[in-house]
């Protein structure tokens, strides 16, 4: 037990530049306002006109101070759970990974969805790859959280969003970017992380 604990302390500390950058990141685009989030979010027409930085920015601009306070809690919880488990440099690529490849999924498969903002589908992919992490490095009861987030994800494109979310957040939940962002999040898994050694045989 002291163990994890001190493990993940050290998910905060030694790799604490990445959520602390994306908090930084969010947070002057919130203070931006209106202006900031019209120019930044993922825009379908303004990306096809060539403002690709919309890709990735997009899901570090909010609806409000309530979705960023949601979004940041729950990277903050990820970390705390995975960090440690890479380095920095994967996840980072990990992230910019997720986010790019979110906003390419809007634009092949949501043609209607004409603007959007939030980290909620990249945080589901960061939650994929580093549970994935997880059981790679031999811990079992990641694989249960991972099995709850499958259901989540069904449950979702089956019935939308869970009651109250949208309320919360302060506008409708593209469900969609979290299916996206885990299916990103697995696909960067099988490249990002390190497998568990394998066990010595036993002396005979």
């Amino acid at each position: 037990m002291e163990q994890d604990n001190k493990g993940m302390l050290d998910s905060l500390t030694v790799n604490g530049i990445v959520p602390l950058t994306i908090i930084i990141i969010s947070f002057t685009m919130e203070l931006s306002g209106q202006t900031g989030s019209l120019w930044f979010r993922y825009d379908r027409d303004g990306v096809m006109a060539g403002e690709i930085w919309r890709l990735i920015t997009g899901h570090f601009v909010h609806l409000g101070w309530k979705h960023f306070a949601m979004n940041i809690a729950g990277l903050i919880l990820i970390w705390v759970l995975f960090g440690r488990l890479m380095p920095a440099t994967k996840w980072t690529a990990c992230i910019i990974i997720n986010a790019l490849f979110i906003s390419v999924g809007f634009i092949i498969f949501n043609n209607n969805l004409h603007w959007y903002v939030g980290l909620s589908g990249v945080l589901h992919g960061m939650f994929v790859c580093g549970a994935i992490a997880s059981i790679a490095l031999g811990y079992r009861t990641e694989a249960l959280l991972l099995l709850l987030l499958i259901g989540k994800l069904i449950w979702e494109q089956m019935q939308g969003a869970f009651p109250g979310s949208a309320s919360f957040a302060g506008g409708d939940v593209v469900v969609d970017a979290h299916l996206y962002g885990a299916i990103i999040g697995a696909i960067c898994a099988v490249f990002l992380v390190r497998k568990q050694a394998a066990p010595a045989e036993p002396n005979t």
